[in-house]
C-alpha cells in the first residue's frame, strides 16, 4: 500500500470511527494492531478527539476472577447509560504469537449488547502481558465515542505494571486464596494501582486479605490519591456498584483535582517511554540480527567462552556504534 492510499484509507476509517460505524471501528483497530502505515495515520488523525473516555486497566494474577469482574463492571457501566469498550489482552504463544482469546468466550453475554464493543488481542510475548498496541486501541475506542474503555491483562505475574501507561485508573485484583502472593507483592505493582480489589470476598480469608493490603499501603510512599481497598464478589455482582463509584471518584481526581496536570503529564511520559523502549528494542535487535553480531554472541555464550552479561554489554556497544562486530574483541 502506498503512502497516499494508506492516508486515504485512514481518512475514510477515521470518519467511520467517529460516526459510530462498528465495522469501520473493527478495521481501524486491526490496522492499529498491525502498526502499519494506515494504523499510524489513523492514530494521528484520531488523537485530538481522545481524552473524553474513562480508561480503566484491570490487572492481577491468573485465577483471581478478572474476566468475571470486567464483565460485571461493564454491565454496571451499561446500567448507568455508558457505552463500553473492552480490550481483553490474552496470552500468546511464544512460537506462533497466537492467542487463546478465552476472554471473548467468557464475556460472550456482553457481545449481544450494541453498547459494548469487545476486542481480544494477543500479548505477542510482550513483557507485562500488555500488547504494545493496546494504548492505540484504547485511543481508537475513545475517539469512537465510548464512555468507558476497560483493558484487562493476562495476569502474567506481579511485575505486570505496564497497564499503568495505557489507562488512567488501574485496578489491581486479588483474592483470599492469594495470601502468600499479597505478602510478597512487588512494590511496583502496588505503586501503579489506584484501586485494590479483593474478589471472591465471600470466601474465608477475605478480611485477612484486606488487612494485608491495607498494611502494604500503610508503608508505601504517600501520594495524592489514596487507593481504596474494596471487597467484591464478581460472580454475584456484590460490591461492583461501589467499585464503579470509586473509579468515577478517581477519574474526577485525574481530571479536576489540583494534581490533574502533573498526573496527566506523568501518564503521557509513561506512554512515550513504553512505546519508545519497544521501538528501540525492535530496531536494535533487528540490526543485530542483520549484522550477525547477535548470532556470534549467542554462539560464544552457548560455548561458555563468554558470560551472558558481558555478551549483552557487547551487544549494546555494537548496536550503539552501528558496527558489524563487537568492539574490542576480534571475531573468533
Amino acid at each position: 500500500m502506498t503512502a497516499r492510499s494508506a492516508e486515504q484509507t485512514a481518512t475514510a476509517l477515521s470518519a467511520g470511527v467517529e460516526s459510530g460505524d462498528r465495522r469501520a471501528l473493527a478495521r481501524a483497530i486491526t490496522h492499529v494492531e498491525r502498526d502499519d502505515a494506515t494504523g499510524r495515520a489513523l492514530l494521528a488523525a484520531l488523537y485530538p478527539r481522545t481524552g473524553r473516555a474513562q480508561t480503566v486497566g484491570v490487572t492481577g494474577s491468573a485465577g483471581v476472577g478478572k474476566s468475571t469482574l470486567v464483565a460485571r463492571l461493564a454491565a454496571e457501566q451499561r446500567r448507568r447509560g455508558r457505552l463500553v469498550g473492552i480490550v481483553a489482552v490474552d496470552p500468546s504463544s511464544p512460537f506462533s504469537r497466537g492467542a487463546l482469546l478465552g476472554d471473548r468466550i467468557r464475556m460472550q453475554e456482553l457481545t449481544a449488547d450494541p453498547g459494548v464493543f469487545l476486542r481480544s488481542m494477543a500479548s505477542r510475548g510482550h513483557l507485562g502481558g500488555l500488547a504494545e498496541s493496546a494504548s492505540g486501541v484504547v485511543d481508537v475506542l475513545d475517539a469512537g465515542g465510548y464512555d468507558v474503555v476497560i483493558v484487562e491483562t493476562v495476569g502474567a505475574g506481579q511485575d505486570e505494571v505496564e497497564i499503568a501507561s495505557a489507562t488512567q485508573s488501574t485496578v489491581l485484583v486479588t483474592s483470599p486464596q492469594a495470601g502468600d502472593e499479597i505478602q510478597s507483592m512487588k512494590a511496583g505493582l502496588m505503586e501503579v494501582a489506584q484501586l485494590l480489589v479483593v474478589n471472591k470476598a465471600d470466601l474465608a480469608g477475605a478480611d485477612t486479605a484486606v488487612q494485608q493490603l491495607l498494611s502494604l499501603l500503610a508503608i508505601a510512599a504517600p501520594r495524592a490519591w489514596e487507593p481504596p481497598v474494596l471487597k467484591v464478589v464478581a460472580r454475584s455482582g456484590e460490591g461492583v456498584e461501589q467499585l464503579a463509584d470509586r473509579i468515577d471518584d478517581h477519574q474526577r481526581h485525574v481530571r479536576d483535582s489540583r494534581h490533574a496536570g502533573p498526573e496527566r503529564r506523568a501518564l503521557v511520559e509513561a506512554q512515550l517511554t513504553t512505546l519508545a523502549t519497544a521501538a528501540l528494542s525492535r530496531r536494535a535487535l533487528g540490526e543485530a540480527r542483520r549484522s550477525g553480531v547477535l548470532a556470534r554472541l549467542v554462539g560464544e555464550v552457548a560455548d561458555r567462552r563468554l558470560d551472558p552479561r558481558s555478551a549483552a554489554d557487547e551487544l549494546l556497544a555494537a548496536i550503539g556504534a552501528g558496527a558489524d562486530d563487537g568492539p574490542g574483541r576480534p571475531s573468533p
